[in-house]
């Protein structure tokens, strides 16, 4: 809650500090006697004496100031410690005269501001009744707008936030957001001037900055990324950019310019800004913002395969002892001539060695991970060959799949398959296929579901083990795999497609 507090605190001091910039740059760069032509001009109307400083600058600065210290200190201070906390009758107590010196200063400052009403009123007491009345319902508008943010802000805290909080796509388009807000706010605040097509000229070229900051973020930088090519980067650069000549048109047709001074300006600062501010400013978020999305990358696959290798650690006490063991009863089940028996113990060996050895790696040739589903499957084909009502039909084409695969990436699925759709009581079948091309893999599982495990699975989300190939997917091979997974009430399926690279004979 605190940092989002602190976001909302950064976000209107920029906003603050962008209004400021905008009236001290005016004052700064404009020659005053032209201020005074263009701010002064009812003044002059009304026969009232007109200062640039008096009548303008200071009293929209003290507008805005108390605006703005009025929001930090309801917001950052009034409704945590008191509202939010339930203490209303002194959060009431306070809030009064903040609410007042709100509506004291906007009174005072509307009596400069507008000051030319003194030649429109007959009496000073006309004058400061307009402007309280004005100052009133400015407050009250104020509160009003801020009631309404409040609400929506405890409302997406409440219901949104918890989901999309650690989503790489909420933070990414809060931060895109505040950028292209914050370029449109910041040529608003240049355009304050009475020449309407000066103002349309501006607004233009905010408008069209901010679509070139988010035409560089979401395609000419990512697909850079992927071509690696500079020319063809600065070809589609360039192409965007000609659609500034366009856009200047249409607004110099909607302003309906007598002249081409307004138009050639705004191509001038639109090349100028795009090329100096916003396509360097564009590239600096994105490689940032991709070198921190690399660094979590890494760092969840570090963390995944620590946490497989701790799990795997806990069960290897003494491997040789195990193999040792198994050897001993593999010859002795030849010596007994119960070859079913040592053919599943040396399958069963060969399982182990695979955990033992080839789990721990990040990546293995596909042909080990098929020798281990079918000892696997071997291994069940002999525990339930008994039952006639139990069909398992496998079908693996070996061929064309000369690729690397990160090991236990499909065993899950089966497993999955032989725990909930084999029933002893009841027709059971599983199915699983398995080919590949030059540049794919696909494999396919199904398995029937029986009504009393069908609430066995419910209960545990459809099992550890896909969730955690789901998981495994999602880090390892991001946009490089397509899993789909459907259940019936009585049927389980399971596809999966994974890209290969045939150059490096890896998936990728």
């Amino acid at each position: 809650m605190n940092k989002i507090r602190r976001t909302e605190f950064g976000i209107a001091t920029g906003i603050f500090l962008l209004i400021l910039f905008s009236l001290l740059y005016k004052s700064v760069v404009y020659n005053v006697f032209d201020l005074q032509r263009d701010y002064g001009w009812k003044f002059a109307r009304y026969h009232q004496v007109f200062d640039y400083y008096k009548h303008y600058l200071f009293p929209l600065l003290a507008h805005i100031a108390i605006v703005y210290f009025s929001f930090v200190f309801v917001h950052g201070v009034l409704v945590p410690r008191f509202y939010e906390k339930q203490r209303y009758t002194l959060g009431a107590l306070l809030s009064f005269p903040v609410l007042m010196s709100l509506f004291f200063i906007i009174w005072v400052s509307d009596t400069w501001l507008y000051g030319y009403l003194f030649g429109v009123y007959k009496t000073v007491r006309g004058v400061h009744t307009h402007c309280a009345k004005a100052a009133f319902l400015l407050t009250f508008f104020y509160v009003v707008v801020y009631l309404i943010y409040y609400a929506g802000r405890y409302l997406f805290l409440t219901y949104a936030y918890e989901r999309v909080v650690n989503k790489s796509w909420f933070r990414q388009s809060l931060v895109d957001g505040a950028v292209m807000a914050g370029i449109i706010m910041f040529w608003l605040m240049v355009a304050r001037n009475d020449d309407s097509g000066f103002v349309l000229m501006i607004f233009s070229v905010g408008i069209f900055c901010a679509f070139m900051y988010f035409v560089a973020m979401h395609r000419l930088y990512p697909r850079y990324l992927v071509h690696r090519n500079k020319k063809v980067l600065v070809q589609e650069m360039i192409g965007f950019w000609a659609l500034s000549f366009i856009w200047m048109l249409l607004t110099a047709v909607q302003g309906s310019f007598n002249s081409g001074a307004y138009y050639a300006a705004g191509l001038v600062i639109t090349t100028l800004v795009t090329a100096i501010a916003i396509l360097p400013v564009a590239w600096w978020i994105f490689t940032a913002r991709n070198a921190r999305a690399s660094t979590l990358q890494g760092l969840r696959q570090a963390l995944t395969h620590t946490e497989a290798g701790l799990d795997f650690l806990r069960w290897q006490i003494n491997p040789h002892f195990l193999f040792n063991a198994l050897n001993t009863l593999y010859g002795t089940a030849l010596q007994e001539q119960a070859t079913a028996t040592g053919q599943g113990i040396q399958q069963l060996g060969d399982m182990m060695r695979f955990m033992l050895h080839d789990n721990t790696l990040e990546s293995i040739p596909l042909e080990k991970e098929i020798a281990y589903l079918q000892n696997y499957i071997a291994l069940q084909r002999l525990r339930t060959q008994g039952t006639p009502d139990i069909i398992i039909d496998v079908n693996i084409d070996e061929a064309l799949c000369e690729h690397n695969i990160a090991p236990m990436l499909l065993i899950p699925f089966v497993e999955n398959a032989f725990k909930y759709g084999i029933s002893q009581r009841n027709k059971s079948r599983i199915n699983l296929s398995l080919s590949c091309t030059n540049d794919k893999i696909y494999f396919d599982v199904y398995n029937s579901i029986h009504v009393n495990k069908s609430v066995e699975i419910e209960n545990e989300s459809m099992g550890i083990g896909i969730n955690n190939v789901r998981q495994r997917l999602n880090l390892l091979y991001p946009g490089k795999h397509d899993l789909n997974i459907r259940e019936t009430g009585t049927e389980f399926f399971v596809h999966l497609t994974l890209v290969v690279d045939p150059a490096k004979n890896d998936v990728i």
